[in-house]
């Protein structure tokens, strides 16, 4: 399996960007996918993931009601839409696999075997 993120980039505060995650070497709906992001000094850090059949999504209290997770399992690709953006969403973004889990996700990083390369988000005026 692998993973490959795109739409990083630099936007000012309020502003909105939106990542993918395209994956090829499983099914569109064999896996459930999480964001995380890693701020540099910091440790990575959940920020939304979903399930392998859509139903189930998760987010971190810091971006609920700003990102939505959604996925187009045809096209085995996973977005996040990232609206009202702060400076403290700067990062690198990854995208990660758990073919393992079902019905659910985690946003923890121990539960995900596959990693993207990340993105780079930065948030600055």
């Amino acid at each position: 399996l692998q993973l490959v993120e795109s739409g990083g980039g630099l936007v000012q505060p309020g502003g909105s960007l939106r990542l993918s995650c395209a994956a090829s070497g499983f099914a569109g709906d064999s896996f459930a996918i999480g964001w995380f992001r890693q701020a540099p000094g910091k440790e990575r850090e959940g920020v939304s993931c979903i399930s392998s059949d859509a139903i189930g999504t998760n987010y971190a209290d810091s971006v609920k009601g700003r990102f939505t997770i959604s996925r187009d399992n045809a096209k085995n690709t996973v977005y996040l839409q990232m609206n009202s953006l702060k400076s403290e969403d700067t990062g690198v973004y990854y995208c990660a696999a758990d073919v393992i889990t079902r019905g659910y996700c985690w946003l923890l990083t121990t539960a995900y075997e596959y990693w993207g390369q990340g993105t780079q988000v930065t948030v600055s005026a």
